[in-house]
């Protein structure tokens, strides 16, 4: 289990705590449904067809809710099955997908310095997650520069900037509306200057205007490899869990046209649609590095299968 080991414990939550408490909506609303379905009723074709439903309705694929419906049916058939023993089944069938996804951001040591470009769309927590990725790696050892890439909105920037301030980084920033490649490429060449152990590079999020925002990321990445063949040396797609199924149409865009290498999923204290990273594991297969449940420097941690699938099942770890 996920325990955070900087702080103390006296004063605050665990990680598995935090991690339950924010899932809390999504397993009540599964497990809610679960309890209603087999209490009093032997397990047929039909409960199992409407625990299907459940897991569908709870956004975590279609796939994955048949394979679940199938595991509890199995050997079961016209027998009372108790809602706990299927949320058992529930969190490891949960676990055999999100295994594989479950791997940590890696950082190569020869890259001086790493870097991480991060996209999303705008609301999705991209410049509160830099923020929090920034004090992680102080908290390591390293140093961190930030480069305030999202030069469409100021909001973004002065929002960077505070993150800095925050965290102890260095952030470079232009004018709202400079050219985010130029800015992209000056950040590369001073956290290069300063030996610095990562570049966190933000970007703008407007998927509406898709053709400029996509060119715009392309132009960065282009611009970068002038300095550095290798960078970005990792694109980091970061996604609110709020928003359910369209959460799979974004990794969708940004997978095709900024090459994600891993997923940040935000806000899963926020919504009962927890699944959705469920249904994007099967689906795309990319590796999940961080999940938030909430807003402080402390909630977004490694992503670990057997926990998050504990949480989204409603049962201790």
């Amino acid at each position: 289990m996920n325990e955070n080991t900087n702080q103390d414990a006296g004063t605050k939550k665990s990680w598995w705590q935090r991690l339950s408490a924010g899932l809390k909506r999504t397993s009540s609303s599964i497990g809610g449904a679960i309890a209603d379905l087999v209490t009093k009723r032997k397990l047929d074709g039909a409960t199992l067809e409407e625990l299907e439903e459940v897991l569908i309705r709870a956004d975590l694929g279609v796939s994955t809710a048949a394979k679940i419906a199938a595991a509890v049916g199995e050997g079961r058939y016209d027998k009372s099955v108790s809602a706990d023993e299927v949320k058992q089944i529930l969190a490891a069938e949960v676990e055999k997908v999100m295994a594989p996804v479950a791997q940590p951001l890696a950082l190569d040591a020869s890259a001086k310095p790493f870097v991480i470009l991060v996209v999303g769309v705008n609301g999705s927590g991209k410049t509160t997650t830099i923020g929090k990725l920034a004090a992680r790696f102080r908290a390591e050892g390293r140093k961190a520069v930030l480069a305030a890439g999202d030069t469409f909105r100021a909001a973004a920037i002065e929002q960077l900037r505070i993150w800095g301030q925050r965290t102890g980084s260095e952030v470079i920033a232009s004018t709202q509306g400079s050219d985010s490649a130029a800015l992209a490429f000056q950040a590369l060449e001073s956290a290069r200057a300063q030996s610095a152990d990562v570049l966190i590079v933000d970007t703008a999020g407007r998927l509406q205007n898709k053709a400029a925002l996509m060119g715009e990321l392309e132009k960065i990445v282009r611009v970068m490899k002038k300095l550095d063949e290798a960078a970005p040396h990792a694109v980091l797609l970061v996604l609110d869990a709020t928003v359910g199924q369209n959460a799979l149409s974004q990794v969708e865009e940004f997978a095709k046209t900024a090459g994600v290498t891993g997923l940040v999923m935000t806000k899963l204290d926020g919504t009962a649609r927890g699944g959705i990273l469920v249904a994007i594991a099967a689906k795309h297969r990319i590796p999940v590095h961080f999940i938030g449940v909430g807003e402080g420097v402390d909630d977004l941690s490694p992503f670990a299968a057997k926990d998050f699938a504990a949480a989204v099942a409603g049962i201790s770890a």
